[in-house]
């Protein structure tokens, strides 16, 4: 009773920070002119500021002349010097760093983004501001488990102590006591280092709890979890008539202690379980749990998974957790099944540059500054129906920072634009001057294999330069045996179809023979699953952020 009296009050204030918020939205000039003057004056004082006048800057128009726009390596070496302890490198006064958060790791090796507590303070305020909006749109979710998928706040340490890892894992473990009690999991099953391991931990311990909703950045995990019930179900129900945890499970044993108390033996649910399973013949999620939503990325090539989530978890409705990342939270969505979400203007200051502005440049992403042909716009200045690269300025020491995801505005609350994520910026390939997007791509493969009635798991498309040169199109099944090739060329033909009804110039360097029709191959289920993790070790990303690449700019060697 006590706890629900408590959980009342903190979600009144936070609704009051909700209403704060909305309020600011007519306001998104102001508001974002008002953050950026506290960024510079809080670190004019650094080794940063100093090297770019902070302390002259007293507009908008100041900033764009002393700070250019650029990418990670530009601020790179202030970063290093703060991971040697040097924090004055990027940060005035007394500020201190928490954690390096590292970057998924997605298309590079892994970015160290310094975590200092008031981004953190303005990280979580975002999330107070999505999860009561959510909550209150799904009022049978209230006071109900949350089974939420968090990574190692600690996978390193800096030679000056500082621990680096995920986000997700600081916020959890920062996270107020009161909601805590309502997490499934406590804070260190996010160290356990076997994938499998993990999940079916989580699983163990989520499948006794009546649970409201799962929040996980990307939708592959929430499949996985529910797979591994299905995969797992005869152990899992052993375990939960028993009160135990598979002892072949590797969790150290001081986190198996502390697990002890929230394994009690429950031969009921066991026998629950079972019968779901009998009659069911698999055990999924949607028959032994009540969900209000799921919350997850769905933009961009992430809505691929919305089918095999329906399959496994039934038509519950999916609030997307916004566009956000190691660097900070950028949207807030505020309505279910759409992936676009408010801009979150009390949090970043942020420029846009128009997609073709920034397509236009060569090798963009391997230059320190990008400073030539780009005309950087305010979030009031943008238009609806246009797409735009974000550039943030915020608390973690980053300064007009290309974040490099492509988003659409899709609307304007108030003042404030809705944004829309679409890819990451390499996320395209032309071989001849077609410009495919991964978007264009995974559209068609999913049209094409609805049209043959084909499942495909997962897939990549790579260019090959052949005579002419031409896209490779690798995919894995869940079926045993492999297509005939007489099907395969079909596959291939309608996905070209589509690529051509989608992209003109595909269809026109197609139409000119400069571009060769697609090559398709069969690989093993599982073989592209596995290349993921050898990706996701090698760049020291982790898997709950990562985003299964599609589309390649340049050959890869599969074979």
């Amino acid at each position: 009773m006590i706890s629900k009296l408590i959980g009342f009050w903190v979600s009144k204030a936070t609704a009051r920070r909700l209403r704060q918020f909305e309020k600011k939205l007519d306001c998104c000039r102001e508001v974002q002119a008002q953050l950026l003057k506290q960024i510079l004056s809080a670190n004019e004082s650094s080794e940063f500021g100093r090297q770019h006048g902070f302390d002259k800057i007293s507009n908008y128009d100041d900033f764009v002349k002393s700070v250019p726009l650029s990418n990670y390596s530009y601020v790179e070496p202030y970063i290093e010097k703060c991971k040697r302890g040097q924090t004055s490198a990027l940060f005035g006064g007394d500020q201190k760093i928490l954690m390096f958060a590292l970057t998924s790791g997605t298309t590079s090796a892994a970015k160290f983004i310094p975590v200092t507590k008031k981004f953190l303070e303005n990280y979580r305020r975002g999330w107070d501001i999505w999860g009561i909006k959510a909550i209150s749109d799904h009022p049978g979710s209230y006071l109900r488990k949350i089974l939420q998928v968090t990574s190692s706040a600690r996978e390193q340490v800096t030679e000056s102590g500082i621990p680096c890892g995920a986000i997700s894992g600081m916020l959890a473990q920062h996270q107020r006591y009161i909601v805590r009690k309502y997490y499934v999991t406590p804070c260190e099953v996010a160290e356990i280092e076997n994938a499998a391991d993990k999940y079916y931990t989580i699983m163990r311990l989520a499948i006794i709890e009546d649970v409201a909703f799962i929040s996980t950045a990307n939708p592959s995990t929430a499949l996985t979890l529910a797979q591994t019930a299905e995969r797992e179900a005869d152990r899992l129900i052993r375990d939960v008539h028993d009160g135990t945890l598979d002892e072949k499970v590797s969790v150290s044993r001081s986190l198996r202690n502390k697990l002890r108390g929230r394994l009690p033996k429950r031969p009921g649910r066991a026998g629950q379980l079972e019968e779901i399973l009998r009659d069911e013949g698999r055990l999924l999620p949607r028959d032994f749990w009540d969900l209000s939503f799921l919350a997850n990325w769905t933009g961009g090539t992430l809505g691929m998974y919305m089918p095999r989530l329906l399959e496994y978890y039934g038509a519950v409705p999916i609030r997307d957790i916004g566009l956000l990342a190691s660097e900070g939270r950028m949207s807030i969505p505020l309505e279910d099944n759409t992936a676009a979400g408010v801009l979150d203007i009390t949090s970043n200051f942020y420029e846009f540059v128009p997609q073709e502005e920034m397509d236009s440049i060569a090798d963009v992403d391997s230059r320190k500054i990008i400073d030539e042909g780009v005309t950087p716009l305010q979030g009031c200045q943008l238009e609806k129906g246009k797409c735009y690269y974000i550039f943030l300025t915020n608390w973690a020491g980053l300064y007009r920072y290309n974040i490099g995801d492509l988003v659409r505005v899709v609307d304007f609350v108030k003042e404030t634009p809705v944004v829309e994520f679409l890819s990451k910026g390499a996320h395209s390939s032309s071989i001849t001057g077609e410009k495919l997007t991964e978007r264009q791509v995974v559209e068609a493969v999913h049209r094409a294999s609805d049209d043959l009635a084909i499942r495909i798991d997962t897939f990549v498309m790579m260019p090959q330069w052949d005579d002419p040169p031409r896209y490779r199109f690798y995919f894995e099944s869940a079926a045993a045996a492999a297509l005939p090739q007489g099907d395969l060329r079909h596959l291939a033909e309608l996905i070209d179809r589509r690529l051509q009804m989608s992209n003109i110039e595909y269809d026109a360097k197609q139409e000119s023979g400069r571009l060769g029709k697609l090559d398709i191959r069969q690989v093993p289920s599982g073989f592209l699953i596995k290349r993921d993790e050898q990706l996701l070790r090698a760049r020291g990303g982790r898997r709950e952020q990562f985003k299964h690449r599609y589309l390649y700019n340049e050959p890869k060697d599969l074979d």
